[in-house]
């Protein structure tokens, strides 16, 4: 009984996000009410506040369900990496980029984010710091993998090198959710050629 009622907590719980996603995207995320994110989960008012006390703690609930559904997507890649320095970076950070809008919508990320940035003490900014290091934690393993591989020359700072790729990648995801215009194509075309000169440094020459 025990593990079936943790399999009925975990599907209410993924409800409440999904529908609360789905909601944010629609009528954006001042104007969806509490009342109608129960309603769309099928579970009372009160149910929600079981999981969750406010709107906020949905956010970085749905922000942590996307990172760590990505951090899993690219532990399959950094265990069994393309064969170039470039296209192995291109691979995972398109995994990051391709996976962003699945439960977010730009608007959404641009409201984690200023919610991260005006609130740096909070639960939710620590978890979204957290998030991030993460992720910056998973391109720097790429890279050491690589420089074990022979792909990356030995001697290069792969830790240093994957706070590099990750920082640029970050700061055009900044970019790609300020502009409503910009494609997930032209982000991934645009990365994809900022990757490919500290690629071809890093790179052993016969693998380049």
């Amino acid at each position: 009984m025990t593990g079936l009622r943790a399999k009925q907590k975990a599907d209410r719980n993924r409800r409440i996000l999904e529908a609360a996603a789905s909601l944010f995207r629609e009528v954006g995320y001042d104007s969806a009410r509490i009342e109608d994110i129960a309603e769309r989960a099928e579970v009372s008012v009160g149910t929600f506040y079981n999981y969750y006390q406010n709107k906020g703690d949905i956010l970085v609930a749905t922000v942590s369900m996307e990172v760590e559904e990505v951090l899993a997507s690219g532990n399959d890649i950094v265990e069994n990496p393309p064969a170039t320095t470039h296209d192995a970076l291109q691979a995972l950070i398109d995994q990051y980029f391709d996976h962003s809008l699945v439960y977010l919508s730009k608007e959404m990320w641009r409201t984690a984010m200023a919610i991260s940035i005006q609130q740096p003490d909070s639960p939710f900014s620590r978890r979204y710091t957290e998030l991030d290091r993460r992720l910056c934690e998973q391109v720097s393993t790429l890279v050491q993998k690589l420089q074990l591989r022979g792909a990356v020359m030995p001697g290069i700072d792969a830790i240093a090198v994957g706070q590099m790729a990750f920082n640029n990648l970050n700061m055009m995801f900044l970019e790609f959710i300020k502009d409503d215009a910009m494609t997930l194509d032209a982000l991934k075309q645009r990365v994809a050629r900022q990757n490919r000169p500290l690629a071809t440094l890093i790179s052993s020459p016969e693998i380049r």
